[in-house]
């Protein structure tokens, strides 16, 4: 059974940094994509960003150059880091990824709260 385990979520002010993990436990065979989801309140799921075995990685567009992901494969972590945060970065945030067991198959944390507030 895969497991994805989020941390790194809490309270900043506008301006701050977070840092936020995930790490895949389980019998696996490989990890293709490994990314973030948040959902904001009252709002729809919305891509952060995403990274995936070959190198590719992907933003959303009002993301960029504030958030960063990173991911090291000895360790199945993905990393988000999260710079010059906005009240409206406020949301969950879900590490998702498609892994590998006996098929290919989209797992999901169970998310981390991000607050940005004065």
């Amino acid at each position: 059974q895969v497991q994805l385990v989020e941390s790194g979520g809490g309270s900043v002010q506008p301006g701050g940094s977070l840092r936020l993990s995930c790490v895949a436990s389980g019998s696996f065979v490989a990890i293709h994509t490994m990314g973030w989801y948040r959902r904001a309140p009252g709002k729809g799921s919305e891509l952060v960003a995403m990274t995936s075995s070959s190198g590719t990685i992907n933003y959303a567009d009002s993301l960029k150059g504030r958030f960063t992901i990173s991911r090291d494969n000895a360790k199945n972590t993905v990393i988000l880091e999260m710079n010059n945060l906005k009240p409206e970065d406020t949301a969950d945030y879900y590490c998702t990824e498609n892994i590998r067991t006996s098929a290919f198959g989209n797992y999901w944390g169970q998310g981390t709260q991000v607050t940005v507030s004065s």
